[in-house]
Order: structure tokens, then C-alpha cells, then sequence
């Protein structure tokens, strides 16, 4: 049995240190909620820890307060870390700086997606999310990492499609030129240091290694043959621990989503030859192959950091065309004044005055005055073109 918020409206409010019944959270001052839980009357501290106890006395199941060795977990501690706070982003006022209004049923917003490594991740996500009902278009470049987003706000929320991102496995969040290069600048760090690793483990390795191929033709005692083989093995852990990583990452995103990514063969074939050099290494006889798997991460790896560099240049050369473009612009009204407005505020059919050394602000076309146009980052053309 259970009492509705309505019933309780006349009631006294709950005293300010009085903990929640279902929570333990104190109850805020003033706050009227509560349910009757075995006959007696329980304070709560929200509408949602009502509801819930309502439930559970509903349903007959108020032993569960009479059981429990701790107290019952908020809803919002439920929800996962990077879910939290997405509402934000439905906001009017916070989507000002970032969210494009097309039309009454569009809207287009630019989105960095982290945690993308290979063609197959840009994939999945632009299915995954073209799928969502309301969502007109998603397409993302794989070179900055940044998703475009249209929508049908009828239909669906932003903070919605955030969070379809997030349950397969990568995160999303409206584009900030500060943020990425931050985020490019950690990816970077971590890149290194695992390459790092790898290639003084492969190298480590690789030396030992030579002496056991040595031993093959010349010759070796047993006890310094399986003394090469555990010094290997301990400087391949940290190797498959720690550096291959990311692949295992992948691996298990892909199989979540039933999905077969390059990193399922790489992880399987690492996986394998690692535990089969151990077994051997543990039983005596047979091959290792702790070179070839240091080795195979090494240059996986390497082949991976010389890719995100080129990617990060691509996008420094995006952004610098992005910086390029003036914050503000001098606009014409109907009567020939001049004003100075963002330049998010031009519209089609507004006149703007540019006058020398300063730069375009949006596409237009020349109605008076000729002058000589500077368009080499987008042609190529290194002299200036009369306009």
C-alpha cells in the first residue's frame, strides 16, 4: 500500500536531517514526498525514490526494505558516466553555439566522435545512427574524427543520438576546436607510449630470440634454453598487457555488435600465439613465438601512429581553413549603413562591405568595386585571382 504526493500535500514537510527511506540521502527542506511502507509513513528525498517505493509496496515486495544490508541506489547512479548530462544539449540556449537551424523540422549540428580507429568504426556509427527514426543525415570524416548531424528535432532529441553513440561503444560531443586538439594531443601521448613499449619489448626479444635460433643449429643446453624462453615471456606481458590494448578494445566492441572488425583477427592471432608460447614454455619442447607477437604489435602499432599523424595533419589543414574565417562582418541595411554583426548572422541577400586586406566572410558575389582575391588554400593558385 502506498500514498500518492497528492495526499501528502497537507502534510508536515520532512525534518531537514531526516534520511531518505530508500535512498539514505538526507531530505531536502521543505520536500513533501513520501510513501507508507507496511503501515508507517517513510519520508523521501524525490519524486523518483516515491515512485519506486510505490512500486515496491505495490507489487507486495516491501521485504526488500526489511533485507537489504544497504541502501537502494538513486535512479541518476544507475545511468552510465558518459550518459550523464546529454540533456544539456537539448537546451535552446546551449544549442545557440553549435546547432544550425535549417528549417522549422531541421536542424544540423557538427559532432566529434571519440574513440574511432579504422573505416570499419565510421561505418558502424553512420549506420547505427541513420537508422534512428528522425535523423535525416549523419556522415563523419574519418580524418578529423567529426560527424555532421541532421535531424528532425519531431522526431528525436541531439541527446538521444548521443547517447545511441554511446551504446556502441564511443562518445560523442558538439565540435570545440579547444577540445579536439586536446584530445588529439592525449591520443598522441598515449600512442607513443604504447609504441613505446612495444618496441622495447620486440627489441628486448627479438636479441634473446637470435640465441635461440642459435641454438637450434649449434646447440644448447636445456636448463639455458627454457631460461631464454621465461625471460621472454616476461618481457611479452607487458607487450600483450598493456600495448595491444586497443586492439582487444575493438575486438570486444565489435563482438558486441556482432560485428567482424580488423581488430578480431588481430587480437585472436595475438591472443593465440601467446598462449600456445606459454604452454610451451611451461610443458618444455615445441616453438615460441614470443618474437613474432612483440614484433606483429610493434608494427601494427607503428602503422597506426603514422596514420593518426597524417590525420591530425589533414585536420590542422581543415581547421586552418575553419580559423580563417572572420568572427565578424560589416553588413549593408536597406538604406546603406553599415554594421558590424556575426557572421553567423548573414543570411542569403544580405550586403556586406570588404574592404582591402580583409577576408571574405561567407560565398557571395562581387556586385561592386574589383579587387584581387587571395583563394590558394582552396584552389591551389598561389598569385592572388582579380575578382
Amino acid at each position: 500500500m502506498a500514498i500518492t504526493t497528492e495526499a501528502l500535500l497537507e502534510q508536515p514537510s520532512a525534518a531537514v536531517d531526516q534520511p531518505c527511506f530508500h535512498c539514505g540521502l538526507p531530505v531536502p527542506a521543505g520536500a513533501r514526498y513520501a510513501a507508507v511502507i507496511d503501515g508507517r509513513r517513510q519520508p523521501m528525498c524525490c519524486r523518483g525514490c516515491e515512485a519506486v517505493a510505490e512500486a515496491i509496496a505495490a507489487a507486495g515486495l516491501t521485504d526488500f526494505y526489511r533485507h537489504r544490508t544497504a541502501p537502494s541506489r538513486r535512479a541518476e547512479d544507475l545511468i552510465p558516466e558518459p550518459l550523464r548530462g546529454l540533456e544539456l544539449y537539448d537546451r535552446p540556449d546551449l544549442q545557440q553555439g553549435f546547432v544550425r537551424v535549417e528549417s522549422e523540422h531541421a536542424r544540423d549540428a557538427a559532432l566529434i566522435i571519440e574513440g574511432i580507429v579504422c573505416a570499419a568504426c565510421v561505418w558502424l556509427n553512420e549506420r547505427h545512427v541513420s537508422r534512428l527514426p528522425g535523423v535525416l543525415e549523419f556522415r563523419i570524416n574519418y580524418s578529423t574524427h567529426r560527424a555532421s548531424v541532421r535531424w528532425d528535432p519531431r522526431q528525436i532529441r541531439l541527446s538521444e543520438i548521443l547517447a545511441a553513440v554511446a551504446a556502441i561503444g564511443y562518445i560523442a560531443h558538439p565540435f570545440d576546436p579547444r577540445r579536439q586538439e586536446a584530445l588529439q594531443q592525449r591520443e598522441r601521448t598515449v600512442a607513443l607510449r604504447r609504441l613505446a613499449v612495444a618496441g622495447l619489448g620486440s627489441m628486448q626479444v627479438m636479441m634473446l630470440a637470435v640465441g635461440l635460433y642459435a641454438g637450434d643449429f649449434y646447440g644448447m643446453d636445456e636448463w639455458v634454453r627454457a631460461f631464454l624462453r621465461w625471460t621472454c615471456l616476461i618481457l611479452t606481458v607487458p607487450v600483450v598487457a598493456y600495448s595491444a590494448r586497443p586492439f582487444y578494445q575493438g575486438a570486444w566492441r565489435d563482438l558486441r555488435r556482432q560485428q567482424l572488425g580488423m581488430d578480431v583477427p588481430v587480437t585472436l592471432a595475438i591472443v593465440t600465439a601467446f598462449a600456445a608460447s606459454v604452454w610451451y614454455s611451461w610443458k618444455g619442447g615445441g616453438e615460441v613465438y614470443y618474437d613474432s607477437v612483440t614484433m606483429f604489435v610493434f608494427f601494427l602499432l607503428a602503422g597506426r601512429f603514422l596514420e593518426m599523424t597524417a590525420r591530425h595533419r589533414a585536420g590542422q589543414i581543415s581547421e586552418a581553413l575553419v580559423r580563417m574565417l572572420p568572427a565578424s562582418a560589416t553588413r549593408l541595411d536597406d538604406e546603406g549603413r553599415e554594421q558590424i554583426v556575426p557572421v553567423a548572422e548573414l543570411a542569403p541577400g544580405d550586403r556586406v562591405v570588404v574592404r582591402p586586406g580583409e577576408t571574405l566572410p561567407a560565398d557571395g558575389r562581387v556586385v561592386e568595386g574589383a579587387s584581387s582575391v587571395d583563394e590558394s588554400l582552396l584552389t591551389g593558385e598561389s598569385l592572388p585571382l582579380p575578382r
